[in-house]
């Protein structure tokens, strides 16, 4: 069942007592690693990006991951790389999932990227993050058009935390495009979208709109 409704739901990342810890020494070593020479050190690096990036809200660095990067390391790499070291620096420390509670997810999409969150209310009313999930878009989702790049997003999203939110009574999808509320109730549905609908039908959700 899904089901379409606008509301106001100001979402804010907050941390929480109750945490999940980010290896300090891992936080570290990636912070202070050097600019990659070649392409094992990349891959090095990127090893050990993985390990954390379930922390980080912004993880797709697609410009990294092609062929020969290290050889041709160009200003636009450099920056790729210094922004994942940041983030990973100023990342949320995230809670432990309580299944006693209900989840809600919130998710969007970028130009290039698609991205969502897993959240919970804690026991005093905080909204607090337990997972982020990112990538890149693949060539021919770049192309998709808008609402179909946020359906992405939120099928993903679904796909990602599903051991979570297969089996709730009901839960929340946050998504800050309105076109979501028509697209998906239009009568003249493509092919790929319908597709998806079927497979948002596996889940008791309720997509909000937020401004």
């Amino acid at each position: 069942m899904c089901i379409l409704c606008a509301g106001d739901s100001g979402v804010r990342l907050l941390r929480y007592q109750e945490r999940r810890s980010r290896d300090p020494e891992k936080i570290s070593s990636i912070c202070s690693w050097p600019t990659p020479k070649n392409q094992t050190e990349l891959r090095q690096w990127l090893g050990l990006a993985n390990y954390l990036h379930k922390c980080t809200k912004d993880y797709a660095v697609p410009s990294l991951l092609k062929k020969d990067v290290a050889r041709n390391w160009r200003p636009e790499h450099q920056d790729a790389f210094d922004a994942v070291k940041k983030s990973f620096a100023s990342a949320p420390v995230l809670m432990m999932p309580d299944t006693s509670r209900p989840f809600h997810v919130v998710c969007d999409a970028s130009d290039f990227a698609i991205g969502c969150a897993l959240m919970q209310f804690d026991a005093e009313g905080r909204e607090c993050v337990v997972s982020y999930q990112s990538r890149q878009m693949k060539p021919a989702e770049k192309n998709y058009p808008v609402h179909d790049k946020e359906l992405l997003a939120m099928r993903y999203a679904l796909i990602k935390f599903r051991v979570y939110l297969l089996d709730e009574l009901t839960f929340a999808v946050y998504t800050d495009h309105a076109s979501l509320r028509t697209a998906m109730n239009s009568p003249h549905l493509a092919q790929r979208m319908a597709r998806w609908l079927s497979f948002f039908a596996e889940y008791n959700v309720v997509v909000h709109y937020k401004p």
